[in-house]
Formats: C-alpha cells, structure tokens, sequence
C-alpha cells in the first residue's frame, strides 16, 4: 500500500530523561508520523469514520505524553507505536521523535522507528 496519512510538528510535553532534574520537569518533544492507510474508500465515499482520524490520533498522542513517564525516547517511541497500533488498527506507522534542546550544538535529536502490526 502506498497511500499514507501524516501528522507532522505535533508539538508535546512530557515527563522524559535519565538525569534525576529531567524526571521533575516537562520537556519539548516533536512528532512526525506516517501512516498506512488506503485512502480510496474515504476519497469514494467522503465519509469521515472511513479515513484515519488525525486529530484523534493527535489528541492521543498528546494524552499518552502526559500520562506517562519514560527514561528513553526509544521507550516512549515503541510503547506509542504499540498502542496507536492497537487503538487505531494501524498496519503500518514510521514515527519520527525529537527531543530539541537535548544537546546544546543539536537543533534535535531523536529516533526514527517504523513498525508493522
């Protein structure tokens, strides 16, 4: 399947660090997604329940991130992945994740993971 749907900047706040000053304060984190999905029934019908929600999908991100507490990016990104695979019956999501600010010299860093249900 070629066709994709994708959320790009979505700007979040979380609990996220190994360093015992970064478990007290909420840092900056960027998502970009993409995400497999046949756009061909939505596009036929022009009935929203057929596509993928993205601001659904937004919206639990954003509560994930503030729910949650992890040492790792790389933890927060495949425990994510893993739910919005669940939730949203997703068969494919590349997830990009930034912690800017997390080096100095650095716009960003992060990881980048693609999973497959």
């Amino acid at each position: 399947m070629k066709d994709l749907v994708f959320i790009e900047g979505l700007k979040a706040r979380a609990v996220i660090g190994v360093y015992d000053w970064e478990k007290q304060i909420q840092q900056d984190l960027v998502f970009d997604l993409e995400m497999a999905h046949d756009n061909r029934v939505p596009a036929a019908t022009d009935d929203l329940s057929k596509t993928l929600d993205y601001e659904a999908i937004s919206n639990f991100i954003l509560a994930f991130c503030e729910k949650r507490q992890f040492e790792l990016i790389e933890t927060l990104a495949e425990r994510l992945v893993e739910e919005l695979i669940a939730a949203f019956t997703l068969s494919a999501v590349t997830l990009v994740l930034r912690k800017p600010g997390a080096i100095a010299a650095a716009a960003s860093v992060g990881v980048k993971i693609y999973r497959q249900a």
